[in-house]
């Protein structure tokens, strides 16, 4: 019996599809056309090729805030999976404290991002701020605007305070879908907690964690607002990561072509480690089935 195809539900997705080819596809290409070419003004264009490219991929400035970038991602991966997962695991599973959890938990995620730099700037000042009054009055130095030490605890544990709660929401997610039955089985076998999770916890949370991981890579490593509000990049160029970088060089040199071909790079960077990390993922996933 042949199955008769529908082709008119592909009217249902072609408005999505205009949407993502005008708000994605076509600034796409126009980095594209800039990173091939050089103006002097007046809408003039010549043909540089591949000229910005290796300018970049020679640029000590670009591998600089790469290396930045990269630290800053591994130390946000490094803090916020094992507190999120702990967090999860001991939120209440059932009840009133369960919603409320669920809620207090979603709460810093409500926040928009330049609400939260702004917050943790003045948080963080010695003058007005508690968390550098107090700092002060404990006698310890700490001045985010001055000391690069500082500036980089006080951009992490903000990244951490805001987003540590997606991955614990998600963690909380895996969890609720393990039956009763493999932690009965796990109690009349009399399985130690650390086994539990070992065996029954962790494998069944692989799929969210592995979901949690990517976006909180992804995140991070285009993480722009945030940083820029609390310290502009500084103190120097301390906390200049690439996305604060790139938009120095496009909006504040207005060089362009450099820019371009920044943020190309840029952008299969992240689809390069993010399709790695994927894989990783999933392979072990495969393993631990």
């Amino acid at each position: 019996m042949d199955k008769t195809v529908n082709q008119k539900a592909w009217f249902l997705v072609l408005p999505v599809l205009l949407l993502v080819a005008f708000s994605a596809v076509i600034p796409l290409m126009t980095v594209v056309n800039y990173s091939v070419q050089d103006t002097f003004g007046n809408n003039q264009f010549f043909w540089a090729g591949l000229e910005w490219f290796e300018e970049m991929l020679s640029s000590e400035r670009m591998w600089d805030a790469l290396g930045r970038q990269l630290m800053f991602s591994a130390i946000i991966l490094i803090i916020e999976i094992p507190l999120g997962i702990y967090v999860a695991l001991n939120m209440p599973k059932s009840g009133f404290w369960a919603s409320f959890c669920l809620v207090l938990m979603s709460l810093p995620l409500l926040i928009p991002w330049n609400v939260v730099g702004t917050i943790w700037q003045i948080f963080g000042r010695v003058d007005i701020g508690l968390l550098g009054y107090t700092l002060d009055a404990l006698g310890i130095s700490y001045n985010y605007t001055q000391d690069t030490l500082a500036a980089w605890v006080t951009v992490i544990v903000m990244d951490v305070w805001h987003w540590t709660s997606l991955v614990a929401l998600l963690a909380y997610a895996g969890l609720k879908s393990i039956p009763d039955a493999y932690y009965q089985a796990a109690k009349i076998d009399q399985a130690s907690r650390w086994k539990v999770f070992r065996f029954i916890e962790l494998p069944k949370m692989m799929g969210v964690l592995m979901i949690a991981i990517l976006l909180r890579f992804m995140d991070s490593f285009m993480i722009y607002t945030e940083p820029f509000v609390v310290t502009g990049g500084g103190p120097g160029n301390a906390t200049t990561l690439l996305s604060i970088d790139l938009v120095k060089m496009a909006l504040g040199q207005f060089d362009l072509g450099p820019a371009a071909a920044f943020s190309l790079m840029y952008f299969l960077v992240i689809l390069l480690i993010s399709w790695v990390f994927y894989t990783v993922m999933v392979n072990v996933e495969r393993q631990g089935d």
